[in-house]
């Protein structure tokens, strides 16, 4: 493996394979987006797709939750880590938006909403095709990225800016790409063998002395 790593060049492959790929969360709008972004945080996106159903049916756009009491949302999402407080920042989310076409799309208006930090706001603009502001760092990106070698750093702000020094605009969906990887073959116990990454890795080169 090389000393000295030209990663906008090697996380191509990796972009190339995720580049389309659709985050997890099985939203049908923007709307639905943000409020299965906000659910999500430190829960499962699994558990986060299984109540939205019900949630959506009784609650189908911002209007509707605008006015809402969070506890008139205990009975539809009481499956989700953090519930209360999760009920309380998207009733006043609604209260401030009021309207689906008035949902932000910019990190700076996004962040200033209760329950959406960084992390949040850069997923809600890659899914809803704005242009990227930042790069999604997640539980797996903090997994990966360090195993890569593209960074040293374990915590989340400084892994983001780290990542929007080294890469164009143009490849600031490694982060997301990252993110698949891991949920797919970059586990914590990882399938290197198969990984379209292990020749630029630095954890597999390890493996290999």
């Amino acid at each position: 493996m090389p000393t000295r790593i030209n990663w906008p060049d090697a996380i191509r492959p990796l972009l190339k394979k995720y580049k389309s790929k659709k985050h997890p969360l099985e939203y049908r709008n923007v709307y639905q987006l943000m409020v299965m972004v906000v659910l999500s945080a430190r829960s499962t996106d699994s558990v986060v797709n299984s109540i939205a159903p019900g949630l959506f049916a009784a609650f189908p756009d911002m209007g509707s939750l605008d006015g809402v009491k969070p506890e008139a949302l205990f009975p539809y999402i009481a499956g989700i880590t953090n519930f209360a407080n999760k009920a309380k920042w998207l009733t006043a989310i609604a209260a401030e938006i009021k309207s689906d076409k008035d949902i932000p799309l910019s990190l700076d208006r996004l962040t200033l909403l209760p329950g959406i930090g960084r992390k949040s706001a850069n997923v809600i603009l890659r899914e809803a095709g704005a242009p990227p502001e930042g790069i999604i760092v997640d539980v797996h990106v903090l997994r990966v990225a360090p195993r890569l070698g593209i960074v040293k750093e374990m915590d989340a702000k400084k892994v983001e800016e780290h990542l929007m020094k080294i890469l164009p605009p143009k490849e600031w969906d490694a982060g997301m790409a990252m993110s698949f990887l891991g949920r797919e073959t970059c586990a914590p116990k990882p399938k290197c063998e198969t990984c379209l990454m292990n020749k630029v890795c630095v954890y597999y080169s390890r493996l290999k002395k």
